[in-house]
């Protein structure tokens, strides 16, 4: 087994599941070292979530296995239980041998997980808290439409920057105690955060995807004349930030208009940023401009790490069935790809991103192997296999 291929199934209890997918995003983040000299390469870790996970995560690690050796980049993979495997094999949805692995990776794909059908009331059965523990900030989630493919509008090429740390505080936005509490049966009460430090930052990754596109725009979407601290303070740190890169165009606008225009013209958009709901909202608006949450990837960013993920659910449905569209998931994994080349400056990361980006583009052109939902007659595995064959 190369370099390239060598895979450790830490944990994991089983024989480690390895297969080949890719495709569609360019580096664009803040620069990292290079690795050092005599380091082996990437690490990047092998998640696989639940229920479709199991099929869509194998076909993002072949497509990046198949890109990687052409592009001659070293690569070693760690396969970690998470989700009801890491339940079943430590008890716990989020076990400490995979928080621990975590750490010395450079990022990892992570599959979806079927959270909603985890037992309630049992603190081992939650949302494993991969975004809080590693302070993962932002959510980077494209939108784009293809000819090919049926959707609402043609000619969509939006990047949604979502703040992902504060906002309406949920279990696992919070380190201890509980974001929301029941006083009486009557009331309810939830808490939202805004901070300068999460608005500055968020702002400041859009503004950088911003400068590498061809339009160079960045919307600030957010609600500031009704919710003037907190919608205010997201604004004045976006402002702030926008000063810093006059090459960059910069425009503010309500939410709720935002959510308007997107399902009108969506064309004018270009980079949207906003706070955490609002973001979570949007996106998936996005999505079903474009043909629905299978053509919604996404990219979890911190400070030294990211994790690959796509923005569906898990679809315990057609789980087993070969039904699953790999393009998001793919796709997620090609932005992993691409963010780390850029953070380490090593060109070969960012060739085989580019290569990825190619193989989606050309089976996504001739659609001659696509799943289902885009139109097709292919299974999981099959789409995967053919956009690692032209990698």
């Amino acid at each position: 087994m190369t370099k390239q291929t060598k895979t450790s199934a830490v944990a994991s209890g089983r024989t480690p599941r390895l297969a080949l997918g890719g495709c569609l995003f360019a580096a664009y983040f803040c620069e990292f070292p290079p690795f050092p000299a005599g380091d082996t390469g990437l690490k990047i870790g092998i998640l696989l979530g639940d229920d479709i996970g199991l099929e869509v995560v194998p076909e993002c690690v072949k497509v990046m296995k198949a890109a990687a050796e052409r592009a001659g980049l070293a690569i070693e993979w760690t396969e970690l239980p998470i989700g009801r495997r890491g339940h079943e094999l430590h008890g716990d949805t989020l076990p400490a041998v995979t928080e621990e692995a975590l750490h010395d990776l450079d990022g990892w794909i992570m599959g979806p997980i079927g959270h909603a059908a985890y037992p309630r009331n049992d603190p081992t059965w939650v949302m494993p808290p991969v975004r809080k523990r590693f302070e993962l900030f932002a959510a980077v989630r494209p939108s784009r439409s293809y000819p090919k493919v049926a959707s609402i509008h043609k000619n969509v090429d939006i990047v949604f920057v979502r703040e992902l740390s504060e906002g309406m505080l949920y279990s696992e936005s919070v380190v201890a105690g509980l974001p929301e509490f029941r006083p009486n049966d009557e009331i309810t009460v939830a808490m939202r955060v805004i901070t300068r430090r999460g608005s500055n930052r968020v702002a400041r990754e859009a503004f950088e995807i911003a400068r590498t596109r061809k339009r160079k725009k960045v919307t600030a979407a957010h609600k500031e004349p009704v919710y003037r601290l907190a919608c205010g303070m997201f604004a004045e740190e976006c402002r702030k930030v926008a000063r810093e890169y006059p090459d960059v165009a910069y425009e503010e606008a309500m939410i709720d208009t935002v959510s308007m225009k997107l399902v009108m013209e969506p064309q004018q958009f270009d980079v949207v940023v906003t706070t955490n709901q609002f973001g979570d909202i949007l996106t998936d608006i996005g999505a079903g401009l474009v043909g629905g949450l299978g053509l919604a990837p996404g990219l979890c960013v911190g400070e030294r790490q990211a994790m690959a993920q796509a923005t569906h659910g898990s679809a315990p449905d057609i789980a087993g069935c070969g039904l699953a569209n790999p393009y998001a998931m793919i796709v997620s994994g090609q932005m992993l790809m691409a963010w780390v080349g850029r953070k380490h400056k090593e060109p070969k990361a960012v060739a085989a991103a580019e290569r990825m980006q190619a193989a989606i583009e050309k089976i996504i052109t001739e659609g001659s192997h696509l799943t289902k939902d885009l139109g097709g007659n292919a299974s999981t595995s099959e789409m995967g296999d053919a956009i690692a064959a032209v990698v």
